[in-house]
C-alpha cells in the first residue's frame, strides 16, 4: 500500500461549508493495534457542523485554537476491514464493521485506521451499512443520555424534544425499550414519523409549547437545546431531570445550580469524551438491539463523498429528519 493516494474531506480552517475541500491524501496504513476499513458509509450531523465551525469556542481546547487539529472530517462510518496489525486479535479481514473516530483520523474518506479496541463493532447482519453509520451519533449519545445519566425507568413520562431528528429519532426508540411512557415534540410534518417510531402522544411545536400544557415529566430530553432547564422546569416533577448535549453558559449555570439546590436538576454530559471502554459498551448494546428489529435508522438523504459541503448546508438548516448519510464511492 506504499504511496497509496485516497480521497477525503479536508477542513483545514473554521468556517462555512465553502471550507470543505475533496482532496487526494495519502492513505493511512494500519498500525500494529489498528485496522484499516474500506468505508462504503459515513455520516454530517449537528456536531460535524460545530466542528467545523469550531463552536462553542471553548470547544476549541479539544479541536484545535486557530484551526482543525484533525483536517479529515466526519465520526461515523460503516465499512469492511481490509487489513489488520500484526498484534490485532479482535478482527480479521473481511469483517463488516461500524462505529465512530473521535478526536482523530475523519471519516468522510475512502479508507479509515482505526485501533481495535476503538469505538468499533461487528455490522448486524440484518443492517445496511448506511443504516448503520449514523449509530455512534443518535443513537449512541440518547442512549448515554437516557440510560447512564437519567437512570430511566419503566413506567416514568418521558419528553423528547427535537423528537424527528438523529438523536430524537434514536430517543424515541430508547425510552419505549426501557418501559416509558414518551412524548415527542416536533413540527407539523414529522408527526406521522415520531408516531411510527412509538411515541405513545405528540405535540406539535408550532401549535403547542410543552412547558405550558400542565403536563409533568420525569425526564425531559431537549436533544435540540431550543429550551432551557428554566422554560422547561414547570413541566417537570418533583425529582425530574432536565437534559441536553447542546451546551450554553446557560445550562452550564444551571448544571451546577441544581446539583446543590432544589430536587429538579439539569444535566449535561460530553458523550464523546468518556472513556473509549464505556462507549463501547453502550455501542454493543445498540448492536443488540438492531439485530432485534428494537432500533431502526431514520434517513433523510444521501450525499456522495463530493458532496459533504452540500450535506453540511443542509443539516445546519435544522429541518432534517433523523439523519444524513454520504455514500463514499470506491472505483
Amino acid at each position: 500500500m506504499k504511496n497509496q493516494k485516497m480521497k477525503a474531506i479536508i477542513c483545514t480552517k473554521y468556517g462555512s461549508p465553502s471550507v470543505l475541500q475533496l482532496q487526494e491524501i495519502e492513505m493511512p496504513k494500519p498500525k500494529e493495534n489498528e485496522v484499516l476499513i474500506k468505508i462504503f458509509a459515513s455520516t454530517v450531523t449537528a456536531a460535524d457542523g460545530f466542528i467545523r465551525k469550531g463552536t462553542p469556542y471553548i470547544g476549541r481546547l479539544f479541536m484545535g485554537l486557530t484551526k482543525p487539529k484533525y483536517p479529515v472530517t466526519g465520526t461515523g462510518f460503516a465499512g469492511e476491514i481490509i487489513a489488520i496489525g500484526k498484534s490485532v486479535t479482535l478482527f480479521k479481514i473481511g469483517d463488516q464493521v461500524f462505529g465512530e473516530s473521535i478526536f482523530g483520523s475523519g471519516t468522510n474518506a475512502e479508507y479509515l485506521a482505526l485501533q481495535e479496541d476503538g469505538i468499533i463493532a461487528k455490522k448486524p447482519e440484518n443492517m445496511s451499512y448506511e443504516e448503520v453509520a449514523s449509530t455512534a451519533d443518535g443513537p449512541l449519545t440518547s442512549l448515554n443520555f437516557l440510560k447512564d445519566k437519567a437512570k430511566i425507568k419503566a413506567g416514568q413520562k418521558v419528553l423528547i424534544n427535537g423528537a424527528s431528528g438523529s438523536l430524537g429519532t434514536a430517543a424515541v426508540q430508547l425510552a419505549k425499550h426501557f418501559g416509558a411512557e414518551v412524548t415527542g415534540v416536533c413540527s407539523t410534518r414529522n408527526l406521522e414519523l415520531v408516531k411510527s417510531l412509538g411515541a405513545d402522544k405528540v405535540i406539535d411545536y408550532t401549535k403547542e409549547d410543552f412547558a405550558k400544557n400542565r403536563e409533568a415529566y420525569d425526564i425531559i430530553y431537549d436533544t435540540v437545546g431550543k429550551s432551557s432547564f428554566s422554560k422547561s422546569k414547570k413541566a417537570l416533577k418533583s425529582n425530574g431531570i432536565y437534559l441536553s448535549p447542546v451546551l450554553d453558559f446557560g445550562l452550564l449555570f444551571q448544571v451546577v445550580k441544581t446539583s446543590i439546590f432544589g430536587s429538579k436538576k439539569a444535566m449535561f454530559d460530553a458523550t464523546g469524551v468518556r472513556p473509549v471502554a464505556d462507549l463501547k459498551i453502550l455501542l454493543n448494546e445498540l448492536k443488540e438491539l438492531m439485530e432485534l428489529g428494537k432500533l431502526k435508522s431514520v434517513i433523510d438523504r444521501y450525499y456522495s463523498l463530493d458532496q459533504v459541503d452540500m450535506a453540511h448546508a443542509y443539516v445546519e438548516k435544522g429541518h432534517k429528519k433523523g439523519n444524513v448519510v454520504i455514500h463514499v464511492g470506491h472505483d
